[in-house]
């Protein structure tokens, strides 16, 4: 996680240790420079810019993860996956928290919204489930798929060399928790199709 440094410039000398904080910015500029604590590396906002861009990337997907789990338990006739997957959705919705909190703390605007393919994804599983009867097995294998998808977004970002140690070291906590959910939905997915 980043350190936000606030800076005050009086008379061309950096003050960090001026007491009237609010009445002094009035008069003089301000430079905010974000100092990453993993690398004792000094970025600036625009260096922070591929990190903001590469984490919204993640949330969006990642909420679009939380919409279909949704709609999965919704779907699940027999209710017997309807806990599992409000847990998963639930769980997502966490991961997505954590993500926006990093956006925010680079001094972005956080994503709140999934994709439009993910939207037209769900009304081809809704349309499919009403078609299959909401088969527990089309659902799952559906969920499955989405899972695919979230797990390699988070594998993508991760072998990015351009991404600061402290961006990628929330991704990378974050991805454990959507690794173990694509692992939890293949053995299910396995454990239908051998049924």
């Amino acid at each position: 996680m980043l350190e936000i440094v606030l800076i005050k410039i009086k008379d061309g000398i950096e003050d960090a240790t001026f007491c009237d904080w609010t009445c002094f910015a009035r008069m003089t500029p301000v430079i905010e420079r974000r100092v990453d604590p993993l690398c004792s590396k000094e970025i600036s906002m625009s260096d922070s810019s591929h990190d903001i861009s590469t984490l919204n990337s993640l949330i969006a997907t990642t909420l679009d993860s939380v919409d279909g789990y949704t709609e999965a338990a919704k779907d699940s006739e027999s209710g017997r996956f309807g806990a599992l997957f409000t847990s998963r959705a639930a769980e997502r919705r966490g991961v997505v928290s954590r993500l926006q909190q990093e956006v925010v703390s680079l001094g972005g605007n956080p994503e709140d919204d999934g994709t439009v393919l993910a939207g037209a994804h769900r009304i081809f599983i809704n349309l499919k489930s009403a078609v299959t009867g909401k088969d527990e097995k089309a659902i799952v294998n559906e969920v499955e798929r989405g899972e695919d998808h979230i797990k390699a977004k988070f594998e993508d970002a991760l072998g990015d060399a351009d991404l600061s140690p402290g961006v990628k070291a929330v991704i990378q906590g974050c991805y454990a928790s959507v690794r173990q959910g694509h692992d939890e939905m293949r053995d299910l997915k396995h454990s239908l199709q051998n049924a």
